[in-house]
This record gives structure tokens, C-alpha cells and sequence, in this order.
């Protein structure tokens, strides 16, 4: 009995002891993404292999892409070497919270719920529905519509959205899938046309002589570069190579590489 106590009481000393040291946090709490990439030289960067034009396979087997563009300008920004880890839309997330990645440049667009797992940074590249039509035709706003043709994909965001905001004089043509849509435009039967601005990135890779210019957006959701949380030095130096990305046009060039056009006037 005397030896049990005598070892109760050391227990109860050691958890006294221990509780009244200061705290320390765990080691992956305490680590500066940052400085680890650095130390590294590598930047492990999630990337989609199957949703061109932000990202794919080329001829060669290896990964093309708006994203993969932009993942090889920020290890460069850096002084790094960039490892590219093909990513699902369902797994890029998982990919950055283990820790199998630095950051997510997928395509990634934010919201409140995908805010709770992971930080972001500022915006990248534009994805959003708009209104496309040939550099000819002055249409800058909704109101310039008026007495304009335009074709749309029948139940899409963008004729949802199209359908509130056109003048009455507007003739909106609603087709039943996007290839009609586009077709409907490139064989002279509307003006303009609604859709997304991938879409138009397909059409203007493939049909130069009809070149689709962005108008103006109806609905904007932009993509973001995911990080990991509590992350700040890595979310500001990410977030100062995008700025100057902007700045200088490396960000518009990739953005003509591979949507074929020039990125928003407002992005």
C-alpha cells in the first residue's frame, strides 16, 4: 500500500510539474511554410490533369496548362524548383491538409465552407459567364444588348442570370447544349453569345478566325491559390508574386496562352 501511494504522489508531482511548464506548440503548428519550401528548394504545387485549359496532359505526357503556368511562376518568384502533383477536385484539398502539397492551384474557386480547412490567396485567373462577341461590336454593359441577338445554353447559370438582366428588345435564342450554343454563333446566326469563359477558351483555340472577346461578366468566381491555414509569410509572398504577375503582364500572357483572350479589365 505504501508503494502505491509513493507512486501515485510521483505521478500527481510529474503531471503538476508538466502542467505548470509553459506551452509549446506541436511541431507542424510551429513550422513556417515558407521558410520551408526554401530550405527545401522544392514547391510541391496540386495540379488538375484533366480540366484544360487550366490543366492537362500535352503531347509529351506532361502537364500543361493556365495552371501549371502559374505554378512554375511562383516557384520561380521563389528560387525554387516546382514539383507538379496531379490532382482530383476531390482530392486537392486532402492533398494540401496532409501535407503531400505547399499549395493548391487547381482551379479552386472559394467559399465560406472550403474557408474553414484552408486559406487563400488573392485571385489568379478568371473564371466566370459572360458575354462574348466578336472585337467589332461595342457591348460593354447589359443595356447595349438592346436589339442585339445573343445565344444561350437553355437552363445554364448564364441564361438565368442573362434572362434578368437583358433589355426587352434583346432576342435571346436558347439552345440545348453548349456545342449548339457556339455553333449557333460561328455559323452567323447570333451577334454575341453567352456562356462561360472556358467554353470560349475552347472555341478560340480552335476557330482563330472567329475569335470570342469577352463583353462583359454576368457572374464572376474567380480561382484561388489554396494554402494551408495560419500560414501568413507563405499567403503574402504568394500574394506579392500575383500583384506582380499583374503588373508586369506575365499573368496576361499565360492568360492568352490559354484562354485566348485578355484577362477582365477589372481582374
Amino acid at each position: 500500500m505504501h508503494k502505491f501511494f509513493s507512486r501515485l504522489g510521483l505521478a500527481l508531482a510529474v503531471m503538476l510539474l508538466t502542467a505548470a511548464l509553459p506551452y509549446a506548440p506541436s511541431a507542424q503548428a510551429a513550422d513556417n511554410a515558407l521558410e520551408s519550401i526554401k530550405k527545401a528548394g522544392v514547391l510541391a504545387v496540386a495540379v488538375p490533369q484533366d480540366f484544360p485549359p487550366f490543366g492537362s496532359v500535352g503531347s509529351d505526357m506532361q502537364p500543361v496548362g493556365y495552371d501549371i503556368d502559374t505554378a512554375r511562376l511562383i516557384a520561380k518568384s521563389l528560387g525554387v524548383k516546382v514539383k507538379l502533383v496531379p490532382v482530383t477536385s476531390t482530392n486537392r484539398i486532402p492533398y494540401l491538409t496532409t501535407g503531400k502539397v505547399d499549395l493548391v492551384i487547381s482551379s479552386l474557386g472559394k467559399n465560406a465552407e472550403r474557408e474553414k480547412a484552408i486559406d487563400f490567396s488573392d485571385a489568379y485567373a478568371p473564371f466566370f459567364n459572360g458575354v462574348f462577341g466578336p472585337a467589332g461590336l461595342t457591348v460593354a454593359k447589359a443595356e447595349d444588348l438592346a436589339g442585339k441577338t445573343i445565344a444561350v445554353t437553355r437552363g445554364a447559370v448564364e441564361d438565368m442570370e442573362l434572362t434578368k438582366i437583358a433589355p426587352a428588345s434583346t432576342e435571346i435564342r436558347r439552345f440545348e447544349d453548349n456545342s449548339s450554343t457556339i455553333a449557333a454563333y460561328l455559323s452567323g446566326q447570333v451577334q454575341l453569345v453567352a456562356t462561360g469563359n472556358v467554353v470560349a477558351a475552347s472555341i478560340n483555340g480552335q476557330k482563330p478566325a472567329k475569335q470570342l472577346e469577352v463583353k462583359f461578366l454576368i457572374k464572376n468566381s474567380p480561382c484561388y491559390i489554396g494554402l494551408n491555414k495560419n500560414q501568413p509569410e507563405l499567403q503574402a509572398a504568394v500574394n506579392a508574386i500575383i500583384a506582380q504577375a499583374k503588373k508586369d503582364g506575365q499573368l496576361e500572357t499565360i492568360a492568352q496562352t490559354w484562354l485566348h483572350t485578355s484577362l477582365p479589365q477589372d481582374f
